[in-house]
């Protein structure tokens, strides 16, 4: 199912009967619209409680819920978002995950994020085929990242094993169009599976490497290569300093007794294209951290507790790869990454 984008946005389907290698378009088209200006954005997935098929559409403000039994005829069935989480900017992407008889709804925004631009928020509730009913205040907005360059972020429906596995686009929409990239603007973030923990009466969205991240792993190395994971292990209150030898650099610091993580990209390396770049970051931490796996690439940074309770991601542009890792009440181990 996809947006056919002409004088309004439509919802349209397309089928394959060889295992996905070729598609038909439904010669039906579109199944579903809306005299709209913004409606958009399918994510379809089987509800098992009302043997139907449900499609959730960001439309404008909020999302819309719709159900069918076909795929080709749909039936309205609820919306949701009015007066809940970040209004900044455009719902975009919208995603639906059930954990048991926990929902989280995936809402992705811009402008609006924690620190300016794009960003992903999300909700957790219930939800009965019919309707989402959120479980936090309205006025509560929970991110699912708290880096800039975390955005579009999407899931893999019905995947193996019950997992959810995630993958964002790396860049936000304030600087996108001019990062000093050749060929390419931004890659997408590494897969990431999601689950929910509790802290006080919330429900929290975590973060982890997949497994098959872990496949990658190779030799340690002795300093830090252009790919690489740097897996800390942490006593307390901890700061760790990407640098090369032309004095660029990241520092990341944890602080035990705040619970919060931070990263400062603004002596990073090239960030004079955009004034929205130089910025640092803070995500609290839900609890103590006692290990962080940190993914450094050409130009991202993919920071990661361990439990997965923080996760935040940035990009970075040093003229020459960060060489040497310093780490202040810590150990760092770092492992080349196989490509």
């Amino acid at each position: 199912m996809y947006t056919s984008a002409g004088r309004h946005q439509t919802q349209s389907i397309a089928y394959s009967t060889d295992g996905g290698q070729s598609f038909t378009k439904y010669a039906g088209n579109p199944v579903l619209t809306l005299d709209v200006p913004d409606f958009r954005d399918p994510k379809v997935f089987w509800h098992e409680g009302t043997r139907r098929w449900i499609v959730v559409l960001a439309v404008g403000q909020e999302v819309q819920f719709y159900s069918s039994v076909n795929l080709k005829e749909w039936t309205y069935e609820s919306s949701f978002g009015h007066g809940y989480g970040n209004h900044d900017g455009v719902w975009e992407c919208p995603d639906m995950l059930e954990f048991g008889s926990e929902w989280v709804l995936l809402l992705n925004i811009n402008p609006g994020g924690p620190f300016g631009g794009s960003a992903t928020q999300y909700f957790t509730g219930k939800f009965d085929g019919h309707r989402f009913v959120c479980d936090s205040k309205p006025s509560t907005t929970k991110w699912m990242d708290y880096g800039k360059d975390h955005y579009a972020t999407v899931t893999f429906h019905n995947a193996p094993e019950g997992r959810h596995v995630a993958l964002a686009w790396m860049s936000n929409w304030q600087y996108a169009g001019v990062v000093p990239t050749l060929q390419y603007r931004s890659a997408n973030s590494i897969p990431r599976d999601l689950k929910i923990f509790k802290s006080g009466d919330e429900t929290i969205l975590a973060s982890v490497p997949s497994k098959e991240i872990d496949a990658l792993r190779g030799k340690q190395l002795k300093k830090l290569s252009n790919a690489c994971e740097v897996v800390v292990d942490v006593k307390g209150s901890a700061q760790i300093v990407l640098q090369n030898s032309k004095g660029e650099k990241v520092t990341m610091c944890y602080d035990e007794a705040n619970r919060t993580f931070a990263m400062d990209r603004r002596q990073s390396g090239a960030t004079q294209f955009s004034d929205a770049f130089p910025v640092e970051t803070v995500a609290p931490t839900y609890g103590a951290i006692r290990q962080l796996r940190i993914f450094i690439d050409n130009c991202s940074i993919e920071a990661f507790d361990s439990e997965g309770k923080m996760v935040m991601t940035n990009l970075v542009f040093p003229t020459e790869p960060y060489n040497t890792v310093k780490v202040k009440g810590g150990k760092a181990k770092v492992y080349e990454i196989l490509c």
